[in-house]
């Protein structure tokens, strides 16, 4: 029987998968062959576009400069230099290729004068044809007309997305009313006697029947026990964190979105670690008050605290080293931060924080646990204190290379950066920042350093403060909830004051690569939001178990190792039929993620966990 439940449920996540995997392929969105001038010939890649542009200015040589417009208070790059035609009414023409991720700046200047001529922003689509016709008026002699037409339109390239978001959100709904539909006695009995098979009935039951025979608990089961609290909408949150961040360190199908911001702003991509941090924090008070409550010295759990902070630390260092078949590794270029590393520094900071100015959670004070109370942050005020004394280190916040004017070509991260190259050195740090995608940036600089490690503790004391609130008012739903709301709000306002609500313009942008405080922040406020969500939803309703992201939420760290060190290897990866295709990109990446879904679902019914 337990073979048949395990069974249906892998061929469920089979199924999603498939489903996934045949809307892409089936929905459009590859890369077509571009109709190009046969004169001038570009090989268009990956968000690219044709560009042909036509000089009909008279005895006038151009140069076309180029830019993205999300590329804050950049040099404006050479794009082309178009000459004028070498026969009367025959225009000049230069094809170029321009990217098609943000909306595109063009300025064409006057070559011989160094004078504008004109300037226009556009967002070019992928794989189109486009003509810029540079030529006067026909009113006047000296006003000049840049027109921009459509030869051929572009793809929608974003259309496989959309298509596999809604068969895949299609299907987890059809399942949970499926689910919700077996669970009902009624059914139950309807289904017996139209099939009229014990078999049957036996395998209703002990898939989704009664409470007492399922291996997976129920919420009531789960909030009534007297054993240690765990949530099941916390774990459901860490899984989903971490699915995307498996979906988006495979490529996520070569979209711009699924990728780190350059530098200001956030993507998909920039979402997902501060979110494992925040549910690491929670965790850590939810687990070490059970630890301390079951009679544990606090020096003996100081010393685990410290072990799995090391250990998390020599992981992160094996991960982000990958050398596996080139011999071995030089020390001398090793990279020393990463996620893990961030992961076991921020953690020993804020437990050994918890641990030292613990106190015994209250078990029988509900009045003064009421919906006004602030006993989980009053309880609190050395952390509260010691957090904010970090946050006060700050300095130039730019990316340096051509942004800023190309003042500061070399300042990328500002303090951020130099501490990291001061203290490690440029060779232990990250040598392909985000940053040169939009800033043409020279130096290394690692998103993972050491001055963002001290907004990732503040991260992690806003997942400290949630679990606080769950422990603290477990018996009150509507105050738990009044109080996700409510620093939800807080620390969304808090990030719109810091940034005036604009993505360049504030006192302190949003920022991934610095981990700036409006980045955590705003993290914090939609983590807190989501938690609001999720609670109710999973642990007090039971209306939706987590599944399927509940189960890599379980077994995290291996999930995450795995997925690094397996990145390149079959099934996770194979040789596309055509690499410039983000159809084909976001098949493989589906793919892989879902298999480690499936492989985490597997270890999770033959429990088996990795918990250092």
């Amino acid at each position: 029987m337990g073979g048949a439940r395990s069974a249906g449920r892998a061929l469920a996540a089979l199924l999603l998968a498939a489903s996934v995997l045949s809307a892409a392929l089936l929905a459009p969105g590859g890369s077509p062959t571009p109709d190009l001038d046969k004169k001038k010939p570009v090989e268009l890649k990956m968000d690219q576009a044709l560009l042909l542009i036509h000089n009909e200015l008279p005895r006038t040589n151009l140069t076309v400069y180029w830019n993205f417009d999300r590329c804050y208070h950049c040099l404006l790059q050479v794009l082309a230099s178009v000459s004028q035609g070498r026969k009367a009414g025959e225009p000049g023409v230069a094809a170029v290729a321009v990217s098609t991720q943000h909306w595109s700046i063009l300025q064409l200047n006057d070559t011989a004068e160094d004078k504008e001529v004109c300037r226009l922003e556009y967002k070019f689509g992928e794989f189109g044809n486009y003509s810029l016709l540079v030529k006067h008026v026909r009113d006047g002699v000296s006003e000049i007309a840049c027109d921009l037409v459509v030869n051929k339109e572009p793809a929608d390239s974003n259309l496989p997305v959309g298509i596999a978001f809604l068969v895949g959100m299609a299907l987890i709904i059809v399942l949970s009313i499926l689910r919700f539909l077996l669970s009902l006695e009624d059914f139950q009995n309807w289904i017996s006697k139209a099939i009229n098979s014990r078999e049957t009935d036996r395998l209703i039951n002990s898939e989704l029947g009664s409470p007492s025979r399922a291996s997976d608990p129920q919420p009531e089961a789960w909030r009534r026990s007297a054993a240690p609290l765990r949530l099941r909408c916390v774990d459901t949150f860490r899984g989903m964190a971490l699915t995307i961040m498996v979906f988006v360190n495979y490529g996520g199908g070569k979209y711009w979105y699924f990728k780190h911001s350059s530098w200001n702003g956030l993507t998909v991509a920039d979402l997902v670690f501060p979110w494992f941090v925040f549910i690491m924090g929670a965790s850590i008070f939810l687990s070490m008050t059970s630890i301390l409550q079951r009679g544990c010295s606090k020096f003996r759990l100081l010393g685990k605290i410290a072990w799995r902070s090391f250990l998390l630390i020599c992981i992160g260092i094996f991960v982000v080293n990958p050398n596996y078949c080139l011999g071995p590794l030089s020390w001398e270029k090793a990279r020393i931060p990463g996620v893990l590393q961030r992961l076991g520094a921020t953690y020993f900071v804020v437990a050994a924080l918890e641990l030292l100015f613990a106190r015994p959670v209250p078990e029988t004070c509900a009045s003064e646990r009421s919906c006004f109370s602030l006993l989980d942050i009053t309880a609190s005020w050395p952390q509260w204190l010691f957090v904010l004394i970090l946050e006060g280190v700050c300095g130039y916040l730019g990316p340096g290379g051509i942004g800023d004017g190309g003042r500061y070509w070399n300042c990328t991260g500002g303090a951020a950066g130099y501490v990291d190259r001061l203290l490690l050195g440029d060779q232990h740090l990250y040598q392909h920042p985000s940053s040169t995608v939009l800033y043409h940036t020279e130096v290394a600089y690692d998103p993972e350093g050491i001055l963002g490690t001290f907004n990732s503790i503040m991260m992690a004391f806003l997942g400290v403060q949630a679990g606080k609130i769950l422990l603290y008012y477990k018996d009150q739903t509507r105050g738990i909830l009044i109080r996700f709301a409510a620093w939800g709000c807080l620390l969304g306002l808090v990030s719109v004051a810091l940034t005036k609500a604009s993505e360049n313009e504030g006192f302190i942008p949003v920022n991934k690569n610095l981990w700036s405080v409006s980045y955590v922040t705003t993290l914090s406020s939609l983590a807190f939001l989501i938690l609001l969500a999720l609670y109710p939803v999973v642990d007090v309703k039971g209306l939706w178990t987590g599944a399927p992201f509940f189960y890599p939420g379980m077994n995290s760290i291996l999930v995450y190792v795995g997925h690094e060190v397996f990145a390149n290897y079959f099934p996770f990866q194979w040789k596309l039929g055509d690499q410039q295709s983000h159809k084909e990109h976001l098949v493989q990446n589906v793919v892989a993620t879902a298999l480690w879904v499936l492989i985490a679902y597997v270890l999770y019914r033959k429990k088996v966990f990795w918990k250092i």
